[in-house]
């Protein structure tokens, strides 16, 4: 018999014409010892299926059964896990994890409490950190707090509700990796819902689909073997097949084209003396070493002395180029990009754009930020239009607006150009953020981790716009990324940084892949996992703060320069 059963279950909230049915006729069992994934996008009701299984709030019709009997409420035998750690800030490390010791086995004596608080703190690699507070750690270090509390609880069943997704790349990895770890030497019954779906292959048993509309998908049998590595998995034949045929689904079900073909954009030249996006010919431009980054290095006082951050970065950028800059939290992508905004100062070395140095910021040099800085009083023309009244002086009213329109329908909101910003979601935020820049008509577009802060599938959504209207601009182009897959499907040359401090190139990778490029093609392309295996190996090597020796060259991408 299955430990869990959802039979013919529907849950909504509000009344009326207010109401909004969240989840639609859900059946599914699950087994003892299964590992599940829930995989669906931002708003799906993924969350409020947890919160079924959690007891925290009940279905409208239908049941859910845990062992044959209907879930009431929370219970001890249903850990769960949060994407907030909800950990007490007054108590220690140990002192989070005793309180559930306490409330689950208030039998035990004193040495058995202490012993159990401690195997679980090791389990989990904190023994180091035990008598520390929260605010004296990391994100990655207060998840893994969370994760030992719950599993102290001794759980039949552990209930991990996006428990990853506040967290960097790196920690996210390492995390998930000890999540499969614990998994696999007790084999509980684990409920995953996460919006990745390279953890839910390396995690899960099983993926279930949930459905833009609130109803379930066919589930996904995971057919590769345990143990899995996250590194072998890349060059794994059923990895790839697997991961295609869960992207494909997702995207076809929740990924739609929102772009209307309905403005055309007027013959406009902006301030800085870029012809309209629209012409395919920029005359008057460098072609070659279009941006130059030469001998750049970045500097910052310390009471200990002077701190060099970036040293030694060299680039040369042919104009329309789309870079890619990748490396580990803190080694200075974000510090490069700043400089050549004009947003940060450079200590020694130079940028040139155009055959000019870079010096304070400039509208030619547009910058898309992780969190899109709209003025949230304004609707999202207006937002657009703030820059757009600057650039192009001498266009008529009618003229701006068609420029800013124009935009605004490229990246799928012609539907809201009136509507605040204060209304709308991160991901329509980012969207203006990415059409503002875009209506600059700049130079060179700068993006620091534009979709860093938005859930995978809102995020692939967003880059398959990004690429649609760079593709008819050829905007001379630089994003700063700590996610693989983004780096490749975006970029001509993906550069990495090596770990900081004293930060430069550590290697450059051409990617030789058509364009216009989708993420359903690349994934099949036989090339694709050649490049990311490139970029993974380089990441690996520098995992955790590493400093390998410098390499003779980097690669023949930079020996070209």
């Amino acid at each position: 018999m299955a430990i869990l059963s959802f039979k013919d279950v529907n849950k909504g909230f509000g009344e009326g014409t207010a109401r909004t049915e969240v989840l639609k006729n859900i059946n599914v069992d699950i087994e003892e010892g299964e590992f599940i994934a829930i995989l669906g996008f931002s708003g799906t009701g993924k969350s409020t299926l947890m919160n079924l299984i959690a007891g925290l709030e009940m279905p409208d019709t239908g049941s859910v059964t845990f062992k044959g009997a209907p879930i009431t409420g929370p219970g001890p035998e249903r850990g769960l896990i949060f994407q907030s750690y909800s950990l007490m800030p007054w108590l220690t490390v140990k002192g989070n994890i005793m309180v559930a010791i306490d409330s689950v086995f208030p039998k035990l004596s004193a040495k058995e409490k202490d012993e159990k608080a401690d195997h679980y703190i090791k389990m989990v690699g904190l023994s180091h950190a035990a008598g520390r507070r929260p605010a004296e750690l990391s994100g990655g270090m207060r998840q893994r707090v969370s994760v030992a509390r719950a599993l102290a609880m001794s759980p039949e069943m552990l209930l991990l509700d996006e428990p990853l997704s506040a967290l960097d790349a790196l920690t996210r990895a390492n995390l998930a990796d000890e999540i499969l770890h614990i998994w696999e030497q007790d084999k509980k019954t684990c409920i995953l819902i996460t919006n990745d779906v390279d953890e839910a292959i390396l995690l899960a048993d099983r993926i279930i689909p949930l459905n833009p509309d609130g109803t379930l998908g066919d589930p996904v049998t995971v057919t590769i073997p345990r143990p899995r590595d996250r590194m072998a998995m890349n060059t794994d034949e059923g990895f790839h097949k697997l991961r295609a045929q869960v992207t494909n689904y997702l995207m076809d079900v929740g990924v739609q084209a929102k772009v209307e073909e309905t403005r055309t954009l007027p013959e406009v030249t902006p301030i800085h003396g870029v012809p309209a996006a629209v012409k395919a010919a920029q005359e008057g431009l460098i072609e070659e070493r279009f941006l130059d980054f030469s001998q750049l290095h970045k500097i910052y006082p310390t009471p200990k002395g002077p701190l060099t951050v970036v040293e030694d970065f060299n680039l040369k950028v042919n104009r329309g180029e789309f870079i890619s800059l990748i490396g580990h939290s803190g080694c200075g992508k974000s510090t490069v990009l700043t400089m050549a905004a004009g947003l940060n100062p450079i200590s020694k070395g130079a940028i040139k754009l155009d055959g000019r140095h870079v010096e304070g910021a400039d509208p030619e040099r547009a910058v898309v930020f992780q969190s899109p800085n709209l003025f949230p009083w304004l609707s999202a023309k207006e937002n657009v239009s703030i820059g757009v009244d600057k650039v192009y002086p001498k266009a008529s009213q009618a003229e701006r607006q068609d420029v800013v329109e124009y935009y605004l329908e490229r990246v799928g909101l012609a539907d809201a150009m009136d509507r605040p910003a204060h209304s709308m979601s991160n991901g329509m935020k980012q969207r203006v953020g990415i059409a503002r820049a875009f209506a600059l008509s700049p130079k060179l577009l700068l993006l620091d981790e534009p979709f860093g802060m938005l859930d995978s599938l809102t995020r692939w959504e967003l880059q398959e716009v990004l690429m649609e209207v760079w593709s008819r601009t050829k905007v001379t182009a630089i994003c700063v990324t700590h996610d693989v897959d983004e780096a490749i499907l975006l970029a001509d040359r993906v550069v990495m940084m090596t770990n900081g401090p004293q930060a430069t190139i550590g290697k450059i990778t051409e990617v030789d892949l058509p364009r216009p490029r989708t993420r359903k093609a690349l994934l099949e392309h036989p090339d694709y996992y050649h490049y990311r295996q490139e970029v993974l190996d380089f990441l690996e090597e520098y995992e955790h703060g590493a400093k390998p020796k410098p390499k003779s060259k980097p690669t023949k991408a930079i020996a070209a320069e």
